[in-house]
């Protein structure tokens, strides 16, 4: 995983996501989901990009599964984007870079 992409769990989601002073924006991922593992170099790629202005974390549902959960998860990879502790956006599905940045774009 790269630097600046954050692993977070259950126990940490609520300090490092719903209470961070930067919009978030969360991978709920497995290691056996093919689609996840495509999208995940994308994810890092604008974890990179966007250092600074948006905090980027990855959340294993087999390791981690009760955050799914609230969140009503049913397919991965599924990207949530959160501001100020709230939903502002989701993603399902492994999507094209652009269609995650104009997401990020319009939480920032």
């Amino acid at each position: 995983m790269a630097d600046n992409v954050l692993a977070v769990t259950d126990d940490t989601f609520e300090a490092e996501v719903l209470k961070s002073d930067l919009p978030a924006l969360v991978d709920f991922w497995a290691s056996w989901c093919g689609p996840c593992r495509a999208i995940g170099p994308v994810v890092e790629e604008l974890a990179e990009e966007y250092a600074g202005k948006v905090k980027v974390a990855k959340l294993n549902v087999d390791e981690s599964p009760k955050t799914p959960g609230q969140y009503g998860i049913r397919a991965i990879p599924t990207l949530i984007m959160f501001k100020n502790g709230e939903v502002v956006d989701q993603i399902t599905g492994a999507v094209s870079k652009s269609h995650i940045e104009s997401a990020l774009q319009k939480m920032i």
